[in-house]
């Protein structure tokens, strides 16, 4: 099963970790340096909810927090 929102169609996306390592300018040192990216992914927040479609019907499907909150599901 794919970590994809049926409203909205978010997906997970691609992003880094950055580790940076010693003193910033402000706090009286020489700067901070990136000592390593790592990859990693950034994953909805992607809820099971039943819910009664347009044709009168209940279905489970994945959909985001966002989504329900924002409320454009309705709820069986």
């Amino acid at each position: 099963m794919a970590r994809i929102c049926a409203i909205t169609g978010k997906r997970p996306s691609r992003g880094s970790i950055i580790h940076r390592k010693g003193q910033s300018k402000k706090s009286g040192g020489i700067g901070t340096h990136v000592t390593a990216i790592t990859k990693r992914w950034f994953k909805p927040n992607l809820q099971k909810v039943k819910v009664r479609l347009p044709n009168g019907s209940v279905k489970r499907i994945l959909v985001t927090a966002k989504a329900i909150k924002a409320g454009k599901i309705q709820k069986a």
